[in-house]
């Protein structure tokens, strides 16, 4: 069963092309700045002859559909690519952002899946809709493989009502769907499923807390194997300190700055999700940069990392009063994986709460799976690499499996 997988941004196309039977990535790359002046296509796979190759193209892409024949064209190159015939790839895994209430696990696409997924948009009006182009040139270029959707808010669904309600007029929910949803979910989903494997118990055993770090960061609490809370919102913008996005802040903030700066709505939306978080405090949205600043001695930076890091802990507080008890604390994502001073600082001081790190395995470098706390800890801490892509692939070949049993 060989499954491609499709991320679709409002500019870019994210591929990874999957051998489920023999458990390998076939072909990766992606198209960026699709409709640009000049577009970028990257691509690496594994030629017919089995020998790695990597192709970059700097062409213009006018539009989705130019960039997915492309990648076609890639995938069944004589030269370049892993597969003869497109009618080789068994299914399309899409990466959806926004599900909403109508979708609380992985589904086969069809014209409801559709339409309940543009009826969505309004929530996520960034994603959904490139989401959709991409399920709708993939349909048409793979007539015959099943198209299948992913959603980053399904893992979230589980949330319980006390948890996902905002404290305003209840109509807005009922009507309008005003709620706490969740992203990131295919990353805690996979993180929680590898840490319970890794220490060879059922997720249905374990309390843990998945802290999803990148350039987007979000925190999930999950008790045996259910998430009951996480810290974006109704958008992505809530929670955690990111690298552009403010995270929590007062609501009020808003209106103050509309009433003392004269600023639009969509002027104070720009600044709250493009131009806040580390970017807003210090002036870049690099952690890699922000570390290499505190260690030169920027106050500004160090300043800044404290915010992050402090934001960090205060949740790991909260969750663990949320599950009550915690057997597992788990790190992801490219800063999560690669940056021991945030993990040191996020958990320094938490001793009574039985979390512990080793320093030496803090910042020892291994690949996979890395135990990171003290054998006094009585909360294991790892550190996970996170594969939303093969999350996405899974999901896929459980659903046609399902199907087939059916």
């Amino acid at each position: 069963m060989k499954i491609l997988v499709i991320n679709t941004g409002s500019s870019s196309i994210k591929y990874e092309l999957f051998d489920m039977e023999h458990h390998r990535v076939m072909a990766s790359g992606m198209a960026e700045k699709i409709g640009e002046d000049t577009s970028l296509l990257t691509h690496k796979g594994i030629s017919p002859n089995g020998d790695p190759v990597e192709k970059m193209e700097d062409a213009v892409i006018a539009d989705h559909l130019e960039g997915m024949n492309r990648i076609v064209q890639l995938l069944v190159d004589p030269d370049l690519g892993p597969i003869q015939a497109k009618s080789e790839i068994s299914a399309v895994g899409h990466r959806v952002v926004h599900g909403g209430e109508a979708f609380h696990s992985t589904t086969i696409i069809d014209k409801k899946v559709i339409a309940a997924i543009r009826k969505n948009i309004p929530l996520a009006p960034l994603h959904n809709p490139p989401n959709l182009v991409g399920i709708e040139i993939t349909t048409t270029l793979f007539p015959d493989a099943p198209q299948v959707a992913v959603f980053d808010t399904a893992f979230h669904q589980t949330i319980p009502m006390k948890a996902f309600l905002y404290a305003l007029p209840l109509e807005l929910y009922r009507e309008k769907k005003v709620r706490r949803y969740g992203f990131h979910g295919t990353s805690h989903a996979y993180v929680a499923e590898r840490a319970a494997d890794y220490l060879g118990q059922s997720l249905a055993e374990l309390n843990l807390i998945t802290i999803h770090l990148g350039n987007g960061a979000s925190m999930a609490a999950i008790k045996r194997g259910k998430c009951v809370d996480t810290t974006m919102g109704m958008t992505p913008l809530e929670g955690l300190v990111m690298g552009s996005r403010s995270g929590d802040v007062d609501p009020a903030i808003p209106f103050f700055l509309s009433d003392q700066l004269g600023m639009s709505f969509k002027d104070i939306d720009g600044l709250l999700n493009k131009d806040s978080g580390l970017k807003g405090l210090c002036g870049t949205n690099d952690m890699r940069e922000v570390l290499e600043k505190k260690d030169a001695g920027d106050d500004r930076a160090r300043m800044a990392l404290e915010v992050y890091c402090y934001r960090i802990k205060k949740y790991i507080g909260a969750y663990f009063a949320a599950l009550e008890s915690l057997d597992v604390m788990v790190f992801t994502a490219g800063i999560g994986e690669n940056a021991p001073y945030i993990r040191e600082l996020s958990c320094s001081g938490l001793n009574g709460l039985g979390i512990e790190l080793d320093r030496e395995q803090n910042h020892g470098v291994r690949e996979g799976i890395k135990e990171i706390s003290s054998p006094k800890s009585h909360v294991r801490v790892l550190v996970i690499p996170t594969n939303e892509e093969l999350k996405i692939a899974q999901e896929t070949k459980r659903v046609l499996q399902n199907i087939l049993v059916k």
